[in-house]
């Protein structure tokens, strides 16, 4: 499962003066390039910035860890959980990674490992680390035998149906977008085999994933 040009990142340099940043820096008595993008508490600095309504939602990546890495397809060793950032980082997930339920202690974990490139910083094996990496590559690297990708604008799929094509998969990919408005890119789109919706209307990112999560996990009789 790939969370695809998610709204988190670090604060970017082109902000880092703006006043409502060196309150909040100030504040949390770290440099600007150390804390995480929040529309929520940066929003008169990110008017600046493009795309800035599908930016700064770090709360979309937490829901959708939680969600995906306490599901029983994980709990069943049958999920990897990755998340694609808009700024082309790519964040592995260890399946027995426990993210904190706790918002502030999440943004303080993700702070540590964009800046550091790993939690535990030291560790061999990390629960997470990232790399510099696209869509694109990333796809390359895992390699899967099929490209699902979860759009509004997609083929409309009965869940259940879509749960049993995903299932005769030998490793199928799912593409879900991490952000709050406007559309995944086309180079994004260019990358699916098949884009498909659940819904007619749009849902929340979390919302979308619960419903294709418990339809795979339905059909392969895990739940």
């Amino acid at each position: 499962m790939i969370l695809a040009e998610s709204a988190l990142e670090l604060i970017p340099p082109e902000i880092w003066h703006h006043p409502a940043i060196h309150n909040y820096a100030r504040k949390r008595g770290k440099r600007p390039s150390e804390l995480v993008l929040d529309i929520s508490m940066h929003y008169p600095a990110m008017k600046k910035l493009p795309d800035f309504l599908k930016r700064g939602r770090p709360d979309i990546v937490h829901y959708c860890l939680l969600l995906a890495l306490d599901s029983p397809l994980n709990k069943e060793n049958l999920l990897c959980t990755i998340v694609h950032t808009y700024q082309d980082k790519t964040i592995y997930i260890d399946p027995s990674t426990r993210i904190p339920r706790n918002y502030n202690r999440f943004i303080g974990l993700i702070e540590q490992l964009l800046v550091l490139g790993k939690v535990p910083p030291k560790s061999e094996k990390p629960l997470l680390w990232v790399k510099s990496k696209s869509l694109e590559e990333l796809i390359r690297e895992i390699s899967p035998s099929k490209v699902f990708l979860l759009d509004e604008g997609g083929v409309k799929y009965n869940a259940l149906t879509l749960g049993k094509r995903m299932a005769r998969e030998a490793r199928p990919a799912i593409i879900v977008g991490g952000f709050q408005k406007g559309e995944l890119r086309s180079e994004t789109k260019s990358l699916a085999d098949e884009i498909v919706c659940v819904y007619s209307q749009p849902l929340t990112s979390w919302s979308v994933l619960a419903i294709v999560l418990t339809a795979l996990g339905i059909a392969i009789r895990i739940v």
